[in-house]
């Protein structure tokens, strides 16, 4: 990889991991909010369903306006809203308390999604894209190693108070980081005044074209299947297999390594099979895996063992598909970048969070619950496949034949 290449990655991809450590790192106090507000399994789960819900209809804000505005602009305010909302969850008296600053920090954090796609968008298409985006993932690849180790060490010197805290700092170093080291992807001449007129048509066009709708759901169901079991697996692993904080995050930590080292299989594939091939054999492989594992604990097989593995498997086939969809979907629209990157962020993250509030009801403490509900996105995922790959490959030829005279 480029030297420029990389360290656009490592700058974006820092930038990129506040988001997850948002997530990630508070997982292991889950138990310990649950009984410090008294409250239920089910409400603590719902700050989950807050952050993901704010997380995902913010980003519909922060692409029109960085195409107005600029990208370091914009990252810089939403990464002060995020500050804002670290410090009320900080100081939270009582559950509702917390959901609120969940969602002022979900509002915030939209822009950690939205903007380094758009970014790479400006820079990069096709498989040159895939290959940033790999990159930058595999510097959120820290995060469910670290963020639930940090998690468990701050609670254990403090409390889960602290976790927002740390967050609040972590967000405020990013950005001071970013606008020193970043450049701005999107000159003065190339951006463009936002109205609703505007955001109406270039809705309209996003919405009528079936690659980027199928590409975003596929990439929307293989997200919600990671959603579902960050919202689960505390509770699964602390109290279905008794489980120390420090424990689970290493559990934790083991199945999200697959996802994420996986990945950076994603450039060097593209270049090798085309991104339709790919993202078709990926999520063919997340299915399969995902229904067995289910078949297995149905069968009263689901030994710690099992689950770790199993999903550990699944998960390793997702992190092929989720970076190609993102930047297959955005592929034919670089005119609209910002808008673009930030209708299908927005559509990931709410089918996450519906996959969530539709599945909360039902779980009872044990894998069960998990592991059935990952598997429906995976057979969701792959109906998506079945339908998009075909227009996507026509859309990638009916490219390459514009191209052509142009070459020449």
């Amino acid at each position: 990889m480029p030297a420029g290449m990389f360290r656009t990655a490592l700058i974006l991809g820092s930038i990129c991991v506040t988001g997850p450590f948002a997530i990630d790192m508070y997982l292991p106090a889950l138990p310990a909010i649950e009984e410090a507000l008294d409250v239920s399994v089910s409400a603590a789960q719902i700050t989950l369903v807050a952050y993901f819900l704010a997380y995902g209809v913010s980003q519909l804000v922060y692409g029109p306006l960085s195409d107005q505005i600029g990208r370091k602009k914009t990252l810089a305010i939403g990464m002060s809203i995020f500050c804002v909302g670290a410090v009320i969850c900080a100081v939270a008296p009582d559950i509702e308390t917390l959901v609120l600053g969940r969602l002022v920090q979900g509002i915030g954090g939209a822009t950690v999604m939205v903007i380094p796609r758009a970014i790479v968008r400006d820079m990069y298409t096709g498989a040159q894209a895939t290959r940033l985006m790999s990159s930058i993932m595999l510097v959120i690849s820290v995060s469910p190693m670290l963020a639930p180790l940090a998690g468990s060490a701050v609670v254990s010197f403090g409390s889960w108070r602290e976790i927002f805290l740390a967050l609040a700092i972590l967000a405020a170093a990013t950005l001071t980081m970013a606008q020193i080291a970043l450049p701005e992807t999107l000159t003065a001449d190339k951006r463009r005044k936002v109205n609703l007129r505007e955001l109406s048509r270039s809705c309209g066009i996003l919405f009528r074209d079936p690659v980027f709708v199928g590409l975003t759901f596929i990439a929307g169901f293989g997200m919600a299947s990671f959603f579902l079991f960050i919202s689960s697996a505390s509770f699964v692993y602390t109290g279905q297999f008794g489980l120390t904080p420090t424990e689970f995050s290493l559990a934790f930590a083991f199945n999200a390594v697959g996802f994420f080292i996986a990945t950076q299989a994603a450039g060097r594939l593209a270049d090798m099979w085309g991104l339709a091939t790919l993202i078709g054999r990926g999520v063919t492989g997340f299915a399969v895996c995902s229904a067995l594992l289910t078949c297995v604990v149905l069968a009263g097989f689901g030994t710690l063992p099992v689950l770790l593995i199993g999903l550990f498997l699944a998960y390793s086939f997702l992190g092929v598909v989720v970076p190609s969809a993102m930047v297959a979907a955005l592929d034919a629209h670089g005119r609209r970048a910002g808008m673009a990157s930030s209708l299908s962020g927005s559509l990931t993250m709410l089918t996450g969070a519906f996959c969530i509030a539709a599945t909360t009801p039902f779980f009872d403490g044990t894998a069960v619950p998990m592991v059935v509900s990952i598997a429906l996105c995976g057979v969701a995922a792959l109906g998506l496949v079945i339908f998009t790959m075909p227009k996507l490959r026509q859309q990638q030829e009916a490219a390459a034949a514009d191209q052509m005279p142009a070459a020449a």
